[in-house]
Protein backbone atom coordinates (compact mmCIF):
# COMPACT_ATOMS: atom_id res chain seq x y z
CA UNK A 1 0.00 0.00 0.00
CA UNK A 2 2.73 2.33 1.07
CA UNK A 3 4.75 1.49 -2.14
CA UNK A 4 1.41 2.09 -4.08
CA UNK A 5 0.99 5.61 -2.43
CA UNK A 6 4.54 6.37 -3.10
CA UNK A 7 4.22 5.30 -6.75
CA UNK A 8 1.17 7.44 -7.54
CA UNK A 9 2.46 10.67 -5.91
CA UNK A 10 5.75 10.22 -7.29
CA UNK A 11 3.71 9.50 -10.53
CA UNK A 12 1.64 12.41 -9.19
CA UNK A 13 4.72 14.91 -8.64
CA UNK A 14 6.53 14.31 -12.53
CA UNK A 15 3.06 15.03 -14.31
CA UNK A 16 2.96 18.07 -12.77
CA UNK A 17 6.60 18.42 -13.18
CA UNK A 18 5.78 18.40 -17.01
CA UNK A 19 2.92 20.50 -17.24
CA UNK A 20 5.03 23.26 -15.13
CA UNK A 21 7.33 23.15 -17.58
CA UNK A 22 4.73 22.52 -20.38
CA UNK A 23 3.78 26.04 -18.86
CA UNK A 24 6.87 27.42 -18.34
CA UNK A 25 7.64 26.89 -21.89
CA UNK A 26 4.30 28.29 -23.50
CA UNK A 27 4.98 31.25 -21.05
CA UNK A 28 7.82 32.55 -22.53
CA UNK A 29 7.63 35.84 -24.92
CA UNK A 30 9.78 34.70 -27.95
CA UNK A 31 11.46 37.34 -29.36
CA UNK A 32 12.29 37.97 -32.42
CA UNK A 33 15.20 40.61 -33.56
CA UNK A 34 14.87 42.51 -36.92
CA UNK A 35 17.99 44.24 -38.25
CA UNK A 36 21.60 42.64 -36.41
CA UNK A 37 24.23 44.69 -37.33
CA UNK A 38 24.41 47.75 -35.27
CA UNK A 39 22.13 47.77 -32.18
CA UNK A 40 20.31 44.84 -33.16
CA UNK A 41 23.14 42.79 -31.43
CA UNK A 42 22.36 44.88 -28.10
CA UNK A 43 18.93 43.39 -28.54
CA UNK A 44 20.02 39.83 -28.28
CA UNK A 45 22.01 40.11 -25.58
CA UNK A 46 19.26 42.42 -23.72
CA UNK A 47 16.20 40.00 -24.58
CA UNK A 48 18.20 36.91 -23.81
CA UNK A 49 18.85 38.51 -20.43
CA UNK A 50 15.82 38.94 -19.59
CA UNK A 51 13.76 35.70 -17.34
CA UNK A 52 11.31 34.15 -19.27
CA UNK A 53 12.54 35.65 -22.50
CA UNK A 54 13.61 33.93 -25.66
CA UNK A 55 15.20 35.51 -28.98
CA UNK A 56 13.80 32.72 -31.33
CA UNK A 57 15.10 34.19 -34.47
CA UNK A 58 16.80 36.68 -36.27
CA UNK A 59 16.08 38.76 -39.27
CA UNK A 60 18.64 40.98 -41.57
CA UNK A 61 18.54 41.18 -45.32
CA UNK A 62 21.74 40.75 -45.42
CA UNK A 63 23.15 37.29 -45.60
CA UNK A 64 26.51 37.52 -44.90
CA UNK A 65 26.07 39.62 -41.81
CA UNK A 66 22.99 37.47 -40.55
CA UNK A 67 24.91 34.15 -41.01
CA UNK A 68 27.50 35.78 -38.81
CA UNK A 69 25.29 37.11 -35.54
CA UNK A 70 23.53 33.34 -35.88
CA UNK A 71 26.83 31.94 -35.48
CA UNK A 72 28.33 34.13 -32.71
CA UNK A 73 24.27 33.38 -30.99
CA UNK A 74 25.05 29.59 -30.99
CA UNK A 75 28.48 30.13 -29.75
CA UNK A 76 27.28 32.45 -26.94
CA UNK A 77 24.17 30.62 -25.87
CA UNK A 78 24.68 26.83 -26.87
CA UNK A 79 21.61 26.59 -29.13
CA UNK A 80 21.20 27.34 -32.72
CA UNK A 81 18.67 30.09 -33.40
CA UNK A 82 16.20 30.30 -36.82
CA UNK A 83 17.06 33.12 -39.37
CA UNK A 84 14.98 34.83 -42.32
CA UNK A 85 15.85 37.76 -44.68
CA UNK A 86 12.59 39.13 -44.87
CA UNK A 87 10.61 40.75 -42.13
CA UNK A 88 7.15 39.93 -43.62
CA UNK A 89 7.99 36.53 -43.03
CA UNK A 90 8.57 37.11 -39.61
CA UNK A 91 5.40 39.12 -38.99
CA UNK A 92 3.64 35.72 -40.31
CA UNK A 93 4.77 33.46 -37.91
CA UNK A 94 2.27 32.21 -34.98
CA UNK A 95 4.94 31.43 -32.72
CA UNK A 96 7.03 34.82 -32.39
CA UNK A 97 5.28 36.98 -29.46
CA UNK A 98 7.29 40.30 -30.02
CA UNK A 99 9.63 42.14 -32.12
CA UNK A 100 12.85 44.18 -31.52
CA UNK A 101 13.51 46.46 -34.55
CA UNK A 102 16.88 47.48 -34.88
CA UNK A 103 16.98 48.22 -38.56
CA UNK A 104 17.74 51.61 -39.86
CA UNK A 105 15.77 55.04 -39.58
CA UNK A 106 13.64 54.65 -42.58
CA UNK A 107 12.07 51.03 -41.56
CA UNK A 108 11.39 51.55 -37.97
CA UNK A 109 8.08 52.97 -38.34
CA UNK A 110 6.63 50.69 -41.36
CA UNK A 111 7.87 47.29 -39.47
CA UNK A 112 5.87 48.58 -36.30
CA UNK A 113 3.10 49.13 -37.88
CA UNK A 114 3.02 45.64 -39.97
CA UNK A 115 4.13 44.54 -36.37
CA UNK A 116 1.08 45.97 -34.62
CA UNK A 117 -1.33 44.46 -37.26
CA UNK A 118 0.47 41.05 -37.27
CA UNK A 119 -0.42 41.34 -33.34
CA UNK A 120 3.09 41.39 -32.17
CA UNK A 121 4.53 43.53 -29.24
CA UNK A 122 7.37 45.95 -30.49
CA UNK A 123 10.52 47.29 -29.09
CA UNK A 124 11.32 50.34 -31.42
CA UNK A 125 15.04 51.53 -31.23
CA UNK A 126 14.99 55.29 -31.36
CA UNK A 127 14.17 57.22 -33.06
CA UNK A 128 10.95 55.34 -33.88
CA UNK A 129 9.80 57.12 -37.15
CA UNK A 130 11.67 59.06 -40.06
CA UNK A 131 9.42 61.65 -40.20
CA UNK A 132 6.44 63.19 -38.20
CA UNK A 133 3.52 61.47 -40.54
CA UNK A 134 4.72 58.08 -40.01
CA UNK A 135 5.40 57.99 -35.31
CA UNK A 136 1.94 59.69 -35.74
CA UNK A 137 0.57 56.07 -37.70
CA UNK A 138 2.89 53.83 -35.54
CA UNK A 139 0.90 55.94 -32.05
CA UNK A 140 -2.53 55.09 -33.77
CA UNK A 141 -1.39 51.48 -35.14
CA UNK A 142 -0.23 50.58 -31.51
CA UNK A 143 -3.95 51.72 -30.18
CA UNK A 144 -5.87 50.35 -32.74
CA UNK A 145 -4.37 46.88 -32.14
CA UNK A 146 -3.56 47.09 -28.60
CA UNK A 147 -0.14 46.60 -28.86
CA UNK A 148 2.92 47.11 -26.22
CA UNK A 149 5.38 49.60 -28.31
CA UNK A 150 8.37 50.36 -26.52
CA UNK A 151 10.82 52.98 -27.68
CA UNK A 152 14.06 52.10 -26.92
CA UNK A 153 15.62 54.98 -25.34
CA UNK A 154 17.16 53.58 -21.97
CA UNK A 155 17.51 56.42 -19.81
CA UNK A 156 13.07 56.01 -19.11
CA UNK A 157 14.00 52.67 -17.00
CA UNK A 158 16.91 54.69 -15.01
CA UNK A 159 16.29 54.74 -11.55
CA UNK A 160 18.40 57.64 -11.51
CA UNK A 161 16.96 59.37 -14.29
CA UNK A 162 13.39 59.07 -12.76
CA UNK A 163 14.25 60.35 -9.43
CA UNK A 164 15.48 63.51 -11.38
CA UNK A 165 12.19 64.27 -13.39
CA UNK A 166 10.39 63.52 -10.08
CA UNK A 167 12.87 65.94 -8.33
CA UNK A 168 11.99 68.63 -11.20
CA UNK A 169 8.37 68.51 -10.48
CA UNK A 170 9.31 69.18 -7.17
CA UNK A 171 11.11 72.17 -7.55
CA UNK A 172 14.50 71.24 -6.65
CA UNK A 173 15.96 73.93 -9.01
CA UNK A 174 12.91 76.32 -8.85
CA UNK A 175 11.00 77.14 -11.94
CA UNK A 176 12.24 75.38 -14.83
CA UNK A 177 12.36 77.31 -17.92
CA UNK A 178 15.32 75.60 -20.30
CA UNK A 179 16.55 72.28 -21.34
CA UNK A 180 19.75 71.86 -23.64
CA UNK A 181 20.01 68.62 -25.02
CA UNK A 182 23.86 68.04 -26.05
CA UNK A 183 25.06 65.53 -28.76
CA UNK A 184 29.29 66.26 -29.01
CA UNK A 185 30.03 62.77 -30.84
CA UNK A 186 33.79 62.35 -32.26
CA UNK A 187 32.35 61.39 -36.05
CA UNK A 188 34.94 61.15 -38.75
CA UNK A 189 34.54 61.76 -41.83
CA UNK A 190 33.23 58.83 -44.41
CA UNK A 191 35.16 59.84 -47.58
CA UNK A 192 33.87 59.41 -50.63
CA UNK A 193 32.42 56.08 -52.16
CA UNK A 194 31.44 54.85 -55.82
CA UNK A 195 28.54 53.39 -56.68
CA UNK A 196 29.46 49.77 -57.53
CA UNK A 197 27.11 46.40 -58.29
CA UNK A 198 24.74 45.37 -55.23
CA UNK A 199 26.56 42.23 -53.64
CA UNK A 200 25.27 38.75 -53.94
CA UNK A 201 24.82 38.67 -49.91
CA UNK A 202 22.64 41.70 -49.83
CA UNK A 203 18.97 42.03 -50.43
CA UNK A 204 18.94 45.50 -51.53
CA UNK A 205 15.50 46.03 -52.26
CA UNK A 206 14.32 44.84 -48.83
CA UNK A 207 17.03 46.77 -47.26
CA UNK A 208 15.63 50.09 -49.17
CA UNK A 209 12.35 49.50 -48.27
CA UNK A 210 10.40 52.77 -48.28
CA UNK A 211 12.81 54.76 -49.41
CA UNK A 212 13.02 55.75 -53.11
CA UNK A 213 15.81 53.02 -54.70
CA UNK A 214 19.47 54.75 -55.31
CA UNK A 215 22.03 53.17 -56.40
CA UNK A 216 24.06 50.87 -54.02
CA UNK A 217 27.41 52.31 -52.92
CA UNK A 218 29.46 51.48 -49.68
CA UNK A 219 28.40 55.76 -48.35
CA UNK A 220 24.81 54.06 -47.17
CA UNK A 221 25.28 50.63 -46.93
CA UNK A 222 25.96 50.43 -43.48
CA UNK A 223 26.14 52.43 -41.31
CA UNK A 224 26.94 55.77 -43.30
CA UNK A 225 23.02 55.68 -43.93
CA UNK A 226 22.73 57.61 -40.74
CA UNK A 227 24.09 60.41 -42.64
CA UNK A 228 21.85 60.07 -45.71
CA UNK A 229 18.27 62.14 -45.64
CA UNK A 230 16.69 58.74 -47.49
CA UNK A 231 17.35 56.59 -44.35
CA UNK A 232 18.68 58.89 -41.55
CA UNK A 233 17.87 61.57 -39.28
CA UNK A 234 21.77 63.17 -38.61
CA UNK A 235 23.18 62.68 -35.15
CA UNK A 236 19.78 64.65 -33.79
CA UNK A 237 17.83 62.11 -34.82
CA UNK A 238 20.56 58.94 -33.86
CA UNK A 239 22.30 59.50 -30.90
CA UNK A 240 20.34 62.85 -30.34
CA UNK A 241 17.09 60.84 -29.61
CA UNK A 242 17.85 59.96 -26.02
CA UNK A 243 18.44 64.00 -25.06
CA UNK A 244 15.68 64.63 -27.33
CA UNK A 245 12.99 62.99 -25.32
CA UNK A 246 14.95 63.76 -22.06
CA UNK A 247 14.41 66.98 -22.81
CA UNK A 248 11.02 66.45 -23.01
CA UNK A 249 10.39 64.37 -20.45
CA UNK A 250 12.18 66.78 -17.72
CA UNK A 251 10.79 70.39 -19.48
CA UNK A 252 7.04 68.16 -18.93
CA UNK A 253 6.18 69.45 -22.53
CA UNK A 254 5.00 67.90 -26.09
CA UNK A 255 5.40 69.72 -29.33
CA UNK A 256 6.74 73.31 -29.38
CA UNK A 257 5.05 76.08 -31.43
CA UNK A 258 8.11 78.32 -33.14
CA UNK A 259 11.40 75.95 -34.41
CA UNK A 260 14.29 77.33 -35.49
CA UNK A 261 17.86 75.69 -36.77
CA UNK A 262 20.89 76.39 -38.40
CA UNK A 263 24.07 74.41 -39.20
CA UNK A 264 26.02 72.92 -41.95
CA UNK A 265 29.28 70.78 -43.03
CA UNK A 266 32.35 73.15 -41.86
CA UNK A 267 35.15 70.25 -41.67
CA UNK A 268 34.90 67.65 -43.49
CA UNK A 269 34.18 67.36 -47.90
CA UNK A 270 32.52 63.87 -48.01
CA UNK A 271 29.35 62.21 -48.60
CA UNK A 272 27.71 63.32 -45.71
CA UNK A 273 24.01 64.86 -46.94
CA UNK A 274 23.29 65.69 -43.09
CA UNK A 275 25.17 68.87 -40.94
CA UNK A 276 27.91 68.37 -39.00
CA UNK A 277 27.37 70.90 -37.01
CA UNK A 278 23.35 71.64 -35.50
CA UNK A 279 21.69 74.15 -33.37
CA UNK A 280 18.04 73.81 -32.93
CA UNK A 281 15.75 76.01 -30.91
CA UNK A 282 11.98 75.00 -29.77
CA UNK A 283 10.47 77.69 -28.43
CA UNK A 284 7.10 76.82 -25.98
CA UNK A 285 5.63 80.51 -25.80
CA UNK A 286 2.65 79.65 -23.54
CA UNK A 287 4.47 77.46 -21.13
CA UNK A 288 7.63 80.04 -20.82
CA UNK A 289 9.32 77.20 -22.24
CA UNK A 290 12.63 76.52 -24.04
CA UNK A 291 14.47 73.62 -25.79
CA UNK A 292 18.40 73.97 -26.65
CA UNK A 293 19.78 71.45 -29.15
CA UNK A 294 23.20 71.15 -30.40
CA UNK A 295 24.82 68.64 -32.35
CA UNK A 296 28.66 68.75 -32.91
CA UNK A 297 31.39 66.16 -33.89
CA UNK A 298 35.17 66.44 -33.60
CA UNK A 299 37.40 68.23 -31.51
CA UNK A 300 35.15 69.72 -28.64
CA UNK A 301 34.82 70.64 -25.11
CA UNK A 302 31.88 69.35 -23.02
CA UNK A 303 29.58 71.61 -20.69
CA UNK A 304 29.57 71.42 -17.47
CA UNK A 305 31.32 68.08 -18.18
CA UNK A 306 28.47 66.79 -20.04
CA UNK A 307 29.54 65.48 -23.78
CA UNK A 308 26.11 63.82 -24.35
CA UNK A 309 23.42 64.73 -22.21
CA UNK A 310 21.08 67.40 -20.63
CA UNK A 311 21.29 70.82 -18.85
CA UNK A 312 18.04 71.87 -17.22
CA UNK A 313 18.39 75.61 -15.86
CA UNK A 314 15.72 76.65 -13.29
CA UNK A 315 15.48 79.94 -11.25
CA UNK A 316 17.29 78.29 -8.09
CA UNK A 317 19.67 76.49 -10.17
CA UNK A 318 20.51 73.83 -12.59
CA UNK A 319 20.21 70.26 -13.54
CA UNK A 320 22.91 67.90 -15.17
CA UNK A 321 22.15 64.72 -16.86
CA UNK A 322 24.94 62.91 -17.96
CA UNK A 323 24.34 59.80 -20.05
CA UNK A 324 21.43 57.44 -18.95
CA UNK A 325 22.18 56.97 -15.62
CA UNK A 326 23.82 60.24 -13.76
CA UNK A 327 22.05 63.40 -12.89
CA UNK A 328 23.84 65.70 -10.56
CA UNK A 329 22.03 68.93 -9.24
CA UNK A 330 24.05 72.71 -8.17
CA UNK A 331 22.35 75.68 -6.67
CA UNK A 332 22.34 79.32 -6.39
CA UNK A 333 25.05 82.10 -7.21
CA UNK A 334 27.96 79.74 -5.53
CA UNK A 335 26.74 76.30 -7.41
CA UNK A 336 26.64 74.57 -3.86
CA UNK A 337 26.33 70.66 -4.99
CA UNK A 338 23.13 69.39 -4.41
CA UNK A 339 20.96 66.38 -4.55
CA UNK A 340 22.77 63.69 -7.25
CA UNK A 341 22.41 60.08 -8.22
CA UNK A 342 23.46 57.09 -10.15
CA UNK A 343 21.65 54.17 -11.15
CA UNK A 344 20.82 52.65 -14.19
CA UNK A 345 17.36 49.78 -15.00
CA UNK A 346 16.60 47.39 -18.07
CA UNK A 347 14.52 48.60 -20.14
CA UNK A 348 13.95 45.26 -22.15
CA UNK A 349 12.81 43.86 -19.04
CA UNK A 350 10.47 46.83 -18.27
CA UNK A 351 9.39 45.57 -22.17
CA UNK A 352 8.58 42.36 -21.42
CA UNK A 353 6.85 43.34 -17.89
CA UNK A 354 4.35 45.13 -20.20
CA UNK A 355 3.77 42.51 -22.69
CA UNK A 356 3.03 39.75 -19.77
CA UNK A 357 0.82 42.43 -18.07
CA UNK A 358 -0.96 44.06 -21.08
CA UNK A 359 -0.77 47.12 -19.52
CA UNK A 360 0.91 50.41 -20.96
CA UNK A 361 0.71 51.92 -17.91
CA UNK A 362 3.60 49.55 -17.06
CA UNK A 363 5.62 51.26 -19.90
CA UNK A 364 8.50 53.42 -19.26
CA UNK A 365 8.79 53.85 -22.67
CA UNK A 366 5.28 54.28 -24.29
CA UNK A 367 4.16 55.06 -28.05
CA UNK A 368 3.65 58.32 -27.79
CA UNK A 369 6.81 59.48 -26.04
CA UNK A 370 8.61 57.66 -28.91
CA UNK A 371 6.75 59.97 -32.08
CA UNK A 372 7.26 62.86 -29.82
CA UNK A 373 10.81 62.83 -29.11
CA UNK A 374 11.33 61.46 -32.98
CA UNK A 375 9.19 64.55 -34.02
CA UNK A 376 11.26 67.25 -32.27
CA UNK A 377 14.04 66.00 -34.19
CA UNK A 378 12.06 66.02 -37.45
CA UNK A 379 10.80 69.37 -36.97
CA UNK A 380 14.34 70.50 -36.61
CA UNK A 381 16.15 69.39 -39.69
CA UNK A 382 13.03 70.58 -41.53
CA UNK A 383 13.80 74.37 -40.26
CA UNK A 384 17.68 73.35 -40.95
CA UNK A 385 17.08 72.31 -44.68
CA UNK A 386 14.21 75.01 -45.20
CA UNK A 387 17.02 77.77 -44.14
CA UNK A 388 13.92 79.60 -42.14
CA UNK A 389 12.19 79.59 -38.74
CA UNK A 390 9.07 78.06 -38.78
CA UNK A 391 5.79 78.21 -37.18
CA UNK A 392 4.03 74.64 -35.66
CA UNK A 393 0.57 73.91 -34.64
CA UNK A 394 1.38 70.86 -32.07
CA UNK A 395 -2.98 70.15 -31.98
CA UNK A 396 -2.88 69.40 -35.88
CA UNK A 397 1.02 68.21 -36.34
CA UNK A 398 0.83 70.11 -39.03
CA UNK A 399 2.97 74.05 -40.09
CA UNK A 400 0.76 77.14 -39.83
CA UNK A 401 0.48 78.11 -42.99
CA UNK A 402 3.22 76.37 -44.83
CA UNK A 403 3.10 74.26 -47.58
CA UNK A 404 6.39 73.37 -48.30
CA UNK A 405 7.33 72.49 -44.71
CA UNK A 406 4.00 70.43 -44.60
CA UNK A 407 5.28 68.09 -47.78
CA UNK A 408 8.71 67.55 -45.33
CA UNK A 409 6.40 65.82 -42.96
CA UNK A 410 5.78 62.86 -45.04
CA UNK A 411 7.86 60.86 -47.64
CA UNK A 412 7.21 59.59 -51.19
CA UNK A 413 7.34 55.92 -50.42
CA UNK A 414 8.19 53.13 -52.70
CA UNK A 415 5.24 50.43 -53.11
CA UNK A 416 4.92 48.27 -51.56
CA UNK A 417 6.65 49.49 -48.24
CA UNK A 418 3.86 52.09 -48.09
CA UNK A 419 2.87 53.48 -44.60
CA UNK A 420 -0.74 53.90 -44.95
CA UNK A 421 -3.10 56.55 -43.93
CA UNK A 422 -5.30 54.51 -42.10
CA UNK A 423 -3.22 51.96 -40.26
Amino acid sequence: MNSRRTFLVSAGAAASQVLARKAAASDRVRVAVLGVNGRGRDHIEGFQGVPGTEVALLCDPDSKILAERAAQFQEKYGRKVETANDLRKVFERKDIDAVGIATPNHWHSLAGIWACQAGKDVYVEKPASHNVFEGRKLVEAAHKYKRIVQHGVQLRSSDAIQEAVQLLRKGVIGKVYMARGLVYRWRPSIGHKPTEPVPAYLDYDLWTGPAQQRPFSRRLVHYNWHWHWDYGNGDVGNQGIHETDMCMWGLDVGLPKRITAMGGKFLFDDDKETPEILSSVYHYPEEKKIIQFEVRHWCTNEEHGVGVGNIFYGSEGYMLIRGYNTYEVYLGQKREKGPSGKSGGDHYANFIKAVRSRKTSDQNGPVETAHLSSALAHLGNISFRLGRQLTFDPATEKFVGDSEADAMLTRNYRTPFVVPEKV
